[in-house]
């Protein structure tokens, strides 16, 4: 279930200085919206509606299903992954950036994940694959107030598969 709901000006996951209700017509490159989860996969579909509507209403619908699909990889490790008590949230913010979003998975586990080579047999390990490969590459792990850490990946235009075809037409 959702929790809490922050639209903030500061990059801090929570920080309430410049918090508003309501966001701007056209929003400036740093705004943000936070949530906090409880650690369920029942989320995740929850989450991914909730980044769907601030990207439609930042004006960047054409991100929306490459952004999902790298929040859907990252929510799902911080839930399948993450030790932890049962009852510790897992917090997603996604930040307006020039051309994109940044999309972060907090979580209240230390133990940061890392880019594996899978075999092809393999059923599971790689999400982090596909976030690299959807992202080119604009991904990585980071320390956060608190215990655990946060996992960031930046969507942008240039970065999308759709974006790389109509570039090479």
């Amino acid at each position: 279930m959702i929790d809490t709901s922050l639209r903030t000006a500061s990059p801090a996951l929570g920080t309430a200085a410049a918090a508003t209700l309501d966001p701007p017509a056209s929003p400036p490159d740093w705004v943000a919206v936070s949530w906090s989860w409880q650690r369920s996969p029942r989320c995740v579909p929850r989450a991914r509606r909730h980044l769907r509507r601030e990207l439609e209403a930042w004006g960047l619908a054409e991100l929306a299903d490459v952004a999902e699909l790298v929040l859907c990889e990252l929510f799902t490790n911080a839930v399948r992954h993450a030790r932890g008590p049962r009852d510790r949230r897992i917090a997603t913010r996604y930040q307006r950036v020039p051309g994109g979003v940044r999309v972060e998975v907090h979580d209240a586990c230390a133990t940061w994940p890392a880019l594996k080579q899978t075999e092809g047999n393999e059923e599971s390990g790689r999400g982090l694959a596909l976030v690299d490969a959807l992202t080119g590459a604009r991904w990585g792990v980071s320390e956060r107030d608190g215990i655990g850490k946060l996992v960031w990946a930046v969507v942008a235009a240039e970065t999308t598969p759709e974006s790389k075809e109509e570039k090479e037409q």
